[in-house]
């Protein structure tokens, strides 16, 4: 087992007490629908960082009567589990590829406002109005030394930071229409302000101060040090993880440790199925565990919509004209900007009318709709961007390279959802998918060597 599993060790006893502690606590670990009642909350847990008192109650109950194994399973990720009487949150370590998180997160004036906002907070009273709150934080705006307009950017961006502050339960509205705040500052909003909660924001504090080094600390908290916990993250909380864009302590550990004694256990804690290829890893939802979109977290693939169609047309177009020169590794291929701005352009002129059709906003604007698809298969570890070298001229374009993965939907001339999807980077990870045609170069090394279940052999 990896050097960081707690595996409690059982002296052999001739005739154990039914009803000592440790007797009732094996069997609760033999019983079937506790180990799926504990993976249910694993997987729900790795979406939902927060769970909160009044909202989220029967959950809270659930967490409690699961407590021993949830605590087991996080520790072998660097996470930490609070339970407390009405709250829990996980504090995950620092993500896979934290650009790719930020990227999909809220903007700068949202995330500063919403640190200002909890500064404030500090010194506030349990019950305090929403304008009080606002008036401390622009004071500790002025004190940082950053600027303050008062116009509707503003408080556009103050009223993301209170939303994301009562999502998580830290300041939470008792009374009134947080809304009206965008239209009026002196808007009678209740706010309560859990000052126990405050400190369970950061997620990933770090060891390091922040007001001595704030480069090395920064550092710290964007990236888990230790190889093995960095690679069970991905796992668990990304799409996949490809064989080309690890370093060597991540390639070692996938190459000898993702099977046995690291990566199955857990996989099987969470109640996923590890599924290995030459070209990487993924952690799988059985079909039975999956009920609703919802559950894939906020960027599931293949789903409804504009978007989503347009980036399984795309994937299409890259499995059948990509070019694999310079490539990170086997199955990978490529198209320059250019390229995919042609292609989404001719297939939204191909898609505006009749049932299904696309959004007239996407098809009249290409260059959004590059956008959308970009933040879409970037953010579900299903394509990466790189620019490319200097032109004469000095100029650089972007390169867009499509993981062997994407073999998943990409059938010539076609691009219909097929029934497994793949997870969001914060949400559960794709229920199985069917056997389906392979292109050349996307999973055709092993594709064909796998045992009947339909994992690699």
């Amino acid at each position: 087992m990896s050097e960081d599993t707690d595996v409690p060790v059982h002296e052999q006893e001739s005739a154990p007490d039914p009803a000592s502690p440790s007797s009732q606590q094996r069997r609760r670990a033999w019983r079937p629908e506790a180990d799926a009642e504990a993976a249910a909350l694993l997987r729900r847990l790795a979406a939902t960082c927060w769970l909160i008192g009044g909202r989220d109650d029967e959950l809270i109950a659930a967490v409690r009567r699961n407590e021993h194994a949830l605590r087991s399973a996080v520790a072998r990720l660097g996470w930490v589990l609070i339970v407390e009487r009405d709250l829990v949150r996980l504090r995950k370590s620092p993500p896979p590829r934290p650009q790719a998180w930020a990227d999909q997160g809220p903007n700068a004036a949202a995330c500063s406002w919403f640190f200002l906002l909890l500064a404030a907070a500090e010194s506030m009273p349990p019950r305090t109005a929403v304008g009080h709150l606002v008036t401390q934080a622009h004071a500790a705006a002025a004190e940082a030394g950053l600027p303050v307009h008062h116009d509707i950017t503003e408080r556009r961006a103050i009223l993301a930071a209170l939303h994301m502050l009562d999502d998580r339960g830290v300041i939470e509205r008792l009374d009134g229409d947080l809304d009206r705040y965008l239209h009026d500052e002196q808007a009678p909003v209740l706010l309560a302000v859990h000052h126990t909660r405050l400190a369970y924001v950061i997620a990933n504090p770090g060891t390091l101060d922040p007001a001595a080094d704030p480069h090395a600390w920064l550092e710290q908290a964007q990236r888990e040090p230790d190889a093995a916990r960095r690679m069970r993250r991905a796992l668990v909380d990304d799409t996949c993880v490809h064989t080309a864009l690890l370093d060597d302590a991540e390639a070692q550990w996938l190459s000898q440790r993702v099977r046995g004694d690291d990566g199955g256990p857990l996989a099987d804690a969470f109640g996923l199925v590890l599924e290995r290829r030459a070209e990487g890893a993924a952690f799988v939802v059985p079909d039975d565990a999956l009920r609703h979109l919802s559950e894939l977290g906020p960027m599931p693939f293949p789903a409804p919509g504009t978007i989503a169609h347009a980036a399984l047309l795309l994937l299409d177009h890259a499995a059948l004209h990509g070019a694999v020169e310079n490539a990170p590794g086997p199955g990978w291929r490529s198209l320059s900007e250019e390229a995919v701005v042609a292609a989404l352009t001719a297939f939204g002129a191909d898609n505006t009318s009749g049932r299904g059709g696309w959004s007239t906003e996407y098809v009249r604007d290409p260059f959004l709709l590059v956008a959308k698809v970009r933040d879409l298969l970037t953010g579900t570890h299903l394509a990466r961007l790189t620019p490319t070298t200097p032109q004469v001229d000095g100029e650089t374009t972007l390169m867009w390279w499509f993981a062997p993965t994407t073999g998943r939907w990409a059938e010539e001339g076609t691009a219909q959802p097929k029934t497994a999807r793949t997870r969001s980077r914060r949400g559960t990870p794709t229920p199985q998918r069917p056997h389906i045609p392979v292109q050349q170069g996307l999973f055709s090394a092993t594709e064909t060597d796998k045992n009947p279940e339909g994992h690699p052999a």
